[in-house]
């Protein structure tokens, strides 16, 4: 008989867990987790005391690094993005973009995604609301930006933001922000060549860990766009247990997108031995898929730590970026 569960069939934003979820896992973690929330709470009350406008500073910073607490998660990720400045500068813009007319192509499009996107929250389809918020969203963004439109992937990302912020407003101008911001040009573009050219630098990085992984993938005919697009379309939303993305949200709208790199180097590190095991192409999907599942990524704590024990440089990032080719090898 199957060992009975404290945990709801539903987590705290909403998303059911499938039959198969290990329960077990994840209260081996949370003895652990939860002690380790009440004390940041407490410290992150006492801290927005002192910096109620969250200056930039080293503190903030190893803050962050540590985990926002859930109920200051919408206020720290608008004032770190730089969200906050923009809609003080621009207060109606969203209300003005939701009235001027919309690309209908683009709108059936974004309509198609809606019910696609977490089919397996509540919050999501128990009422149509939370659909109606996340479509205005998304075809606002449209309106703003011609050039990007709406590209599948992007639902997510509004659509935890609106999970986690419960605020329509506020899950635009985060979402804004992001692609426009902290993402690299050309992204979600139809060529999408920032996003092309991301995962060529990946590739680069990963030599540095080791050269076998890729010397590997070449034997096996693998190609680094195959196994990792989903992690830097949706930025990990849907690829991650969804405390582990939060935490990396945390340190993406406070650091940058150099994060998206941490998180995949420290996750092929992990399972650097497994990869270099596997002897064909199923093998490395199926690694990929369990990398991204393990007790490994479901402990947030641990990974976080991980993720910040190798130095990884800004100017490294952007010195690949401008040497790497912008297609798909």
């Amino acid at each position: 008989m199957a060992q009975k569960s404290n945990f709801s069939k539903t987590d705290e934003y909403g998303f059911e867990r499938p039959e198969d979820f290990d329960y077990a896992t994840l209260e081996e973690f949370m003895s652990i987790y939860l002690p380790i929330l009440a004390r940041r709470a407490k410290k992150w009350s006492n801290f927005l005391k002192k910096n109620p406008s969250l200056r930039p500073n080293a503190a903030l910073k190893r803050y962050i690094r540590k985990g926002v607490p859930s109920e200051h998660r919408g206020r720290v990720w608008l004032a770190t993005s730089g969200a906050d400045v923009m809609r003080e500068k621009n207060q109606r813009l969203y209300q003005e973009l939701l009235k001027q007319p919309y690309n209908k192509e683009v709108a059936d499009t974004i309509r198609i995604d809606l019910p696609r996107t977490f089919p397996d929250n509540i919050y999501f389809h128990q009422t149509q609301d939370v659909q109606d918020q996340l479509f205005r969203i998304l075809i606002a963004f449209s309106i703003h930006n011609k050039e990007i439109g709406y590209c599948q992937g992007m639902n997510y990302i509004a659509g935890l933001l609106l999970l986690v912020t419960k605020n329509e407003e506020t899950s635009f101008w985060l979402f804004l922000v992001l692609i426009e911001h902290h993402l690299p040009p050309n992204y979600y573009s139809k060529s999408m060549h920032g996003l092309i050219t991301d995962i060529n630098t990946l590739e680069r990085l990963v030599d540095a860990v080791d050269p076998r992984i890729n010397q590997h993938f070449k034997s096996l005919d693998v190609t680094w766009p195959i196994v990792v697009t989903k992690w830097f379309v949706c930025l990990f939303v849907e690829v991650l247990p969804i405390e582990t993305v939060l935490r990396i949200w945390d340190c993406l709208f406070a650091e940058g997108n150099k994060i998206l790199f941490r998180v995949s180097l420290t996750l092929i590190r992990k399972n650097r031995d497994q990869l270099l095991a596997c002897t064909d192409f199923p093998a490395i999907i199926t690694c990929f898929r369990n990398m991204t599942r393990d007790k490994e990524v479901v402990n947030c704590q641990q990974f976080l730590k991980s993720m910040f024990k190798e130095s990884l440089a800004r100017k490294t990032i952007e010195e690949l970026r401008k040497n790497v080719p912008n297609r798909v090898s």
